[in-house]
């Protein structure tokens, strides 16, 4: 896999993944929407730790420069 995430577009994810976690484990969205969202914070934080996005890629999009 080649990078295809910036520095920034990385801590961006990250931030977004943390604050999908505090929304389900702090209580303050539950059941089927507060699963839904970790599972969005867990791809966000994957794709930040490998610097790769696979949406980015067939449209060779890339904000790594």
């Amino acid at each position: 896999m080649k990078r295809n995430l910036s520095n920034t577009d990385r801590i961006v994810r990250v931030v977004l993944a943390a604050l999908l976690a505090y929304l389900y484990f702090g209580g303050i969205v539950t059941g089927t929407l507060g699963i839904v969202l970790v599972v969005i914070g867990v791809v966000l934080l994957f794709t930040a730790v490998v610097a790769f996005c696979p949406l980015y890629a067939p449209f060779k999009f890339s904000t790594y420069k």
